[in-house]
């Protein structure tokens, strides 16, 4: 299996707690192996992925449709 990392940026101030349940959530989506903040840059998520089963930009949308404003990172 191939995996991909990449990045997504929120808003800094979003609260810890809300953090806490985005990560949570999007580690639940299918071909997502895991989702954490930075603990040095608390608006860096790291997200490592199987591509042949979810896209970038599915993982952006789940995060986008919580109401969180986020962007993909060096893309």
């Amino acid at each position: 299996m191939d995996l991909v990392d990449f990045l997504i940026n929120v808003h800094p101030a979003l609260p810890m707690d809300e953090r806490l349940r985005l990560e949570s959530s999007i580690n639940k989506l299918d071909g997502v192996v895991s989702a954490c903040f930075s603990p040095g840059h608390p608006h860096m998520l790291t997200i490592t992925y199987n591509p042949k089963a979810v896209s970038s930009d599915a993982v952006l949308e789940h995060v986008c449709q919580r109401g969180i404003t986020a962007d993909k990172v060096g893309m």
